[in-house]
């Protein structure tokens, strides 16, 4: 029996190390998170002692000897400091309600220690973030936030993540008209002709348009298609920073002038 309990307890206390490992590493490696590293601590130990008394209710829960049983009875009496029941007569008080009688217990040593343990953690916790911190707790948390929205955010636009038909702008700088010409011999050149003259797809260089001649046009044609026309959805093909790419590049065609361009089509746009 003891072989066994033996065996039991190393290798809950060998899993609660592992478990309870990452969190120290983690609290050894902050260094600057001060209260981070004792709530981080407090865990591991926590679910130390957590797991050490479930092994002692396994074990003693079991059938076994008259000592063994008699120790987890003893440690139970250690944490609720109960009286035994032949000593409960001292504890009576004197008053009684409808002959229900009531015991002087102590309170458990278990309770008082998370009691006074919760006022410990009050303290420290007052101390840090209203004396030495700022203050302002919630307005630090809600700052930092801003701040790291404000990031990702820079990130998806430069990304091109946030263009749409609704925010796109002309783009008038040369690489980006480049990457336009480029796409655009490769993907529209087709339909519309080399020098956007126009071919099965209407002409770019004149001031007739069929779905409008702003960059939120182009870029919304362009992005859904024109499936009744026979002109797909490029917006899997192509991202966002593509398109506007591409979109931008079209209207620089306007007035250009090309040989044989095609009949003029739409409404005329000023």
């Amino acid at each position: 029996m003891k072989v066994i309990n033996n065996k039991k307890l190393f290798i809950i206390v060998f899993l609660m190390f592992i478990l309870s490992s990452p969190i120290l590493a983690q609290t050894s490696a902050g260094g600057g998170d001060d209260l981070g590293s004792i709530i981080k601590i407090m865990v591991a130990v926590t679910a130390f002692l957590v797991a050490i008394i479930m092994w002692l209710v396994l074990v003693y829960s079991e059938k076994g000897d008259d000592a063994e049983v008699s120790g987890f009875k003893k440690f139970m009496q250690v944490i609720n400091q109960r009286p035994p029941i032949e000593e409960e007569q001292n504890l009576l008080l004197d008053h009684d309600f409808d002959g229900i009688k009531e015991l002087n217990n102590k309170i458990p040593p278990w309770f008082m220690a998370i009691f006074y343990g919760s006022i410990i953690w009050a303290v420290i916790y007052m101390v840090d973030f209203h004396v030495i911190g700022s203050g302002n707790v919630q307005e630090d948390e809600y700052a930092e936030e801003v701040r790291v929205a404000a990031m990702e955010r820079e990130i998806l636009n430069k990304s091109g993540s946030l263009i749409n038909e609704d925010n796109v702008t002309v783009l008038d700088d040369a690489a980006a008209l480049a990457n336009g010409k480029d796409i655009f011999v490769k993907n529209c050149a087709a339909c519309h002709g080399m020098n956007g003259e126009g071919l099965v797809g209407p002409n770019f260089t004149d001031n007739y348009w069929i779905h409008g001649n702003k960059i939120n046009d182009l870029f919304r044609t362009i992005k859904y298609g024109v499936p009744a026309k026979g002109m797909i959805s490029w917006q899997t093909q192509l991202d966002p920073t593509q398109i506007q790419e591409v979109a931008s590049y079209i209207l620089t065609l306007k007035g250009t002038n090309p040989p044989n361009p095609k009949a003029p089509e739409g409404d005329l746009f000023e």
